[in-house]
């Protein structure tokens, strides 16, 4: 069975005429399909072409499972896809406007040691349709529609390496940005990748500039390779050079992720460092504490250290924040709430 969220404006438009429909269908299933609505709730086409889309298109390619609701007012939501995988998101709320962090994959082969979505390697990768579901569906239950939508921003920073999942996800992108649907600014829009420097290079010349997010954690390639296998692969000074690249294609500064550590890369000596690689550079350092996963031990620095590397950062010259603590109470961090549904599973 096929997705019709997967394809576009233009190819819904292509099927609709090979299907013998009037030209003005096109704009009713694009809209009700990115309102989150099913195939078989779109009440405007008749019952024989609704049964008709049904013989090859799936009724509900995400369907959500599973919402836990934090003392912080974060939501996450678990979603079941249409062949029985599982995938998860977090709807975060500010007052600038809510937040969905998204998947891009069942799983992860980037093999972090601080996340839990690889925990068990990659499954598969989720394709465009099933990832613009995901907004359509938390947007719905959330109250909102095409013309007032509840989630204004979007962050590609759940489970899965949105590189490694290329075609798919630049595909998502124009999807979600179509005015005819939920047509998301793309300055709404971060991705964050752990540092495929070749799929960076290429993302630069899609234009889609949008916020570009890297994974760093450690100004030390010896270092960030113990936490980060793709470090062994791509260096910090190629990571360096394809964001300035990116920079200049697009004239969009960049941010680095830094989770903190404790006694891993918490150090003053890892601070003089980021100092030195990014004081001259259009970047901003987004401080995160570590949202910790039993499976691999490793601890959080405190808030009042967090708090100081940051400091020492700005008085650096390097534009850093600590990043608010999203959803601790919930399984806040990407691939928790999947591993504990699917053992339960197994019970």
């Amino acid at each position: 069975m096929k997705i019709l969220q997967d394809l576009s404006y233009e190819k819904l438009k292509e099927l609709i005429s090979s299907l013998g429909e009037k030209p003005f269908r096109v704009g009713q299933i694009f809209r009700a399909l990115h309102s989150g609505r099913k195939i078989s709730e779109i009440t405007e086409l008749s019952s024989a072409f609704r049964e008709k889309l049904l013989t090859e298109y799936v009724d509900e390619p995400v369907k959500i499972i599973k919402k836990l609701v934090s003392k912080d007012g974060t939501e996450k939501y678990l979603f079941a896809l249409h062949d029985g995988n599982v995938v998860e998101g977090v709807f975060m709320k500010n007052s600038y406007g809510n937040t969905e962090c998204l998947s891009t994959q069942v799983g992860c082969r980037m093999g972090c040691k601080f996340c839990a979505s690889g925990i068990g390697g990659l499954v598969r990768n989720l394709t465009a349709g099933e990832m613009v579901a995901t907004v359509s569906a938390v947007n719905r239950i959330n109250g909102g529609s095409l013309d007032k939508r509840a989630v204004t921003n979007i962050v590609l920073m759940g489970s899965g390496e949105p590189f490694d999942n290329y075609d798919n996800v630049v595909e998502f992108l124009k999807i979600l940005n179509d005015k005819n649907g939920l047509n998301v600014s793309m300055r709404n829009i971060s991705l964050s990748t752990c540092g495929l420097v070749p799929q960076m290079k290429k993302f630069a010349s899609e234009g889609l500039p949008l916020n570009l997010t890297v994974s760093l954690h450690n100004p030390f390639n010896d270092q960030r390779s113990e936490l980060m296998p793709i470090a062994k692969a791509y260096s910090i000074d190629e990571i360096l050079s394809a964001c300035d690249y990116y920079f200049d294609k697009t004239g969009r500064r960049f941010i680095f992720e830094y989770s903190l550590v404790l006694g891993v890369n918490d150090s003053d000596k890892h601070a003089n460092e980021l100092i030195r690689l990014l004081k001259s550079r259009p970047c901003h350092v987004n401080i995160i504490r570590l949202n910790e996963v039993k499976e691999n031990g490793l601890k959080a620095t405190d808030d009042k250290s967090a708090y100081r590397f940051a400091d020492k950062l700005t008085k650096g010259g390097v534009s850093a924040t600590v990043r608010r603590l999203f959803g601790a109470d919930i399984e806040g961090a990407c691939g928790q709430l999947r591993r504990t549904f699917i053992e339960s599973e197994k019970l």
